[in-house]
């Protein structure tokens, strides 16, 4: 008899100790879904799937029969192809839907061939369901900061090198795929579905340590296309930040170095400012666009900046709390954003058992 394994926990994932995790669903159900590192070995193709469907509404006999040749067929050639190099030992946990008749056939075959298969109890519905229990109805495990500041600041670059220190972090945009503004999405790069997202940042909200800080960049309620659930979003909104403050032209300087991907494609950094025009006049984009066509990077950086960026941040700080510490610097280059991410650090470290209410303002010589 098949073994059959049950997570009590997202953190469980990471412990199951095997060889490997197989989705059995169809193609276009992994694509909006599917367990963190998992790999898709479908036993029905999406249109494979829908003719069983369709058949099942009038015969569930001859359904099951043109399902399990298809899943037998399949399987074979997942045997022949992706699983043919894998050893006497390996060790798969297959999972289907709801854990039932496509992963449970597949794991028998596998076992027959000697190796160690196992069945996901519940399937994906019962990961899905610990995913929604995390981001729906239970708070924020860790305590969390934000990190804030004028677009251009480099927060991103400094979210990475406090991870790079030891620092908790989540990395938002990262799992979004998308860095949040009408610039945000690189060319030819598609955002995950909201479901992907919802579950890599469950796993990443398992995985922190509960008594020690984690730090998020400041995002609005929807990253591109995803939508930060509520639970994450409200904590946002609560939590202490600390801002970054740097001169418009270092900021420019620095978002031209950091949208390079953007501006590389004239193209697509036309059709990015066109996306502007319900917000600005038409001799304002017409400028904005012979800049972009002359190469004037750093020049459309700052008045990106100037008139439509920064405005709106104002608006926004001015509906919040002010922060708890504010780090400013001349600098943006590498060195200079290596002293700022060790200035949030110790800002974090400082205000930890104190008042919310005492806040900082920093200009040194590493950070300003």
């Amino acid at each position: 008899m098949t073994r059959r394994v049950a997570l009590g926990a997202l953190a469980d994932l990471d412990g199951l100790g095997f060889d490997a995790l197989i989705d059995a669903r169809s193609p276009a159900e992994y694509a909006e879904s599917h367990l963190p590192g998992a790999i898709s070995l479908p036993v029905m193709s999406n249109e494979e799937r829908a003719r069983v469907g369709t058949l099942y509404k009038s015969s569930r006999f001859q359904a099951r029969r043109l399902g399990a040749a298809l899943l037998t067929r399949n399987v074979a050639a997942h045997l022949e192809g992706a699983l043919a190099d894998r050893p006497s030992g390996f060790r798969p946990l297959v999972y289907c839907w709801r854990g039932g008749q496509r992963s449970g056939a597949f794991a028998l075959i596998l076992g027959q061939i000697g190796w160690q298969a196992a069945v996901l109890e519940g399937g994906w519905r019962s990961w899905r369901r610990l995913v929604v229990e995390a981001l729906y109805e239970r708070p924020f495990p860790a305590p969390l900061w934000v990190l804030d500041g004028n677009t251009g600041t480099g927060k991103t670059a400094v979210l990475g090198r406090v991870a790079a220190r030891g620092g908790q972090v989540i990395d938002l945009e990262a799992l979004a795929g998308h860095r949040g503004s009408v610039f945000g999405l690189a060319p030819g790069a598609v955002q995950p579905a909201q479901k992907g997202f919802e579950e890599a940042l469950a796993m990443a909200m398992a995985r922190l340590d509960p008594g020690r800080p984690v730090l998020v960049e400041a995002e609005s309620s929807a990253i591109g296309r995803i939508r930060l659930p509520p639970v994450l979003w409200q904590a946002i909104r609560a939590a202490p930040r600390v801002e970054l403050r740097a001169p418009l032209a270092a900021r420019a300087r620095f978002a031209a170095r950091d949208y390079a991907a953007v501006t590389a494609d004239r193209g697509v950094l036309a059709e990015r400012l066109a996306a502007l025009a319900p917000f600005h006049a038409r001799t304002v984009l017409a400028e904005w666009q012979a800049m972009a066509a002359a190469g004037a990077d750093t020049d459309l950086a700052a008045a990106l900046m100037a008139a439509h960026y920064d405005p709106r941040y104002a608006r926004q700080q001015a509906r919040q709390a002010p922060p708890v510490a504010v780090l400013e610097t001349d600098d943006l280059a590498s060195a200079a954003l290596d002293s700022v991410a060790e200035g949030v650090m110790a800002v974090m470290d400082r205000q930890t058992g104190q008042s919310e209410n005492q806040p900082v303002h920093r200009k040194s010589g590493l950070i300003g």
